[in-house]
């Protein structure tokens, strides 16, 4: 009964589940990523991204004016004002003058202070402190509140990573040796293994089908497990910690997925066309450069496109093959990780610099998606 025209067979609505969930899947993350960048510190720290439409509670920490705004009002010294910004809506539920009790004391309450005085907080955020004695010291009051504030974003996050000099100049360099590591790392194994691939397809000399097996075979070999020996051979023939190093890598690493993927696609071409090639008198180079060439771009761009979102996204071999103390060589992922580094916990800079990192790879996905699925299933049926 599954069969019948007009219904869709139960694998069928399986296969669609499973790509709605797939797709769910990358969808989450990357618009929690989103969303995080234009959060504040505070937001992101007090809810997740999936509440950043509605109010969140907050604990913060906030500063009254420092003594030197006091005045006197008969025998009391007075210092009043607002904790929060002006337009910022929040309410003070609950506050706090000691870290260890921020929320003994309900809005509108009068708390006394550790150095003399009192202070009232109401639920908008206007604060009084009052004295016998002449306030001292050179900071103001510190005032625990527990807030529920509205849904805020801001542009500061991008503002500080693009035009931020001490980021901005760190993620700039990063982009552009991303840039500088990745386009090689594309280009250099599509062009060998275009050549090996048609020579795998069309031509017959010995040995054709053990090389076949060998680069399958190839295809589950882990790529931490020829890390170091790699490693060592680039530092034996000098070509160790820098862009040399790296871009040969990138290339060993992606070849075998490259030439079984060009091959598939270059082996499900018309074979008439080729021979009729040969018996016009074209060389084999020739065929390869003005048939094979334009007739096999689905599979180059499919393969381009794992391959630039492999490299721009790579960090380990980044890190084995592009040692630099001084910085000129490090690469976005890397620069990322320093940032969670030095910043602790800054999350909304490290999610906004993460969100630029992904931009070009999103955009270069987008851009050729619709050669993606042309080459990844050629030569898959006859």
């Amino acid at each position: 009964m599954d069969n019948i025209a007009g219904k869709k067979s139960g694998l069928t609505w399986a296969v669609h589940l499973s790509v709605l969930a797939l797709v769910l899947l990358w969808l989450f993350p990357t618009a929690g990523l989103l969303v995080s960048s234009f959060r504040t510190t505070d937001q992101i720290a007090t809810s997740g991204w999936w509440k950043a439409a509605f109010p969140s509670e907050q604990n913060l920490i906030l500063r009254a004016a420092s003594p030197d705004s006091q005045v006197q009002e008969g025998n009391l010294y007075v210092i009043e004002g607002d904790l929060f910004a002006p337009g910022q809506d929040a309410v003070i539920s609950a506050f706090g003058v000691s870290s260890r009790a921020i929320d003994a004391f309900q809005a509108g309450d009068t708390a006394p202070l550790k150095k003399g005085g009192e202070v009232q907080v109401t639920a908008q955020g206007h604060y009084r402190m009052t004295n016998s004695e002449p306030f001292s010291g050179s900071r103001g009051q510190r005032i625990f509140v527990t807030a529920t504030t509205p849904p805020e974003f801001t542009l500061d996050n991008y503002r500080n990573v693009l035009f931020d000099p001490q980021n901005s100049e760190g993620m700039a360099s990063a982009f552009f040796n991303t840039l500088t590591v990745t386009i090689p790392a594309t280009i250099i194994p599509i062009l060998v293994a275009a050549f090996a691939a048609y020579a795998l397809a069309w031509m017959d000399f010995p040995g054709r089908a053990l090389l076949i097996a060998a680069i399958v075979g190839l295809l589950v070999v882990p790529l931490q497990l020829a890390l170091i020996p790699l490693l060592k051979f680039h530092n034996e023939i000098g070509i160790g910690k820098g862009y040399l190093g790296v871009w040969m890598a990138h290339t060993g690493f992606g070849l075998p997925l490259a030439i079984y993927l060009l091959r598939n696609y270059m082996v499900g071409l018309p074979r008439d066309i080729i021979e009729n090639a040969r018996v016009d008198g074209a060389s084999d180079f020739q065929i390869f450069v003005k048939i094979i060439l334009p007739l096999s771009f689905p599979a180059l761009a499919s393969f381009a496109i794992f391959q630039f979102l492999w490299t721009w996204n790579d960090l380990l071999v980044a890190l084995v093959f592009l040692i630099d103390s001084t910085g000129d060589t490090t690469v976005m992922t890397k620069q990322i990780v320093e940032l969670l580094g030095t910043r602790g916990g800054n999350w909304e800079i490290l999610a906004t610099s993460a969100f630029v990192s992904i931009a070009v790879p999103l955009g270069v996905f987008f851009a050729m998606q619709k050669y993606l699925v042309r080459g990844l299933l050629a030569g898959s049926v006859k």
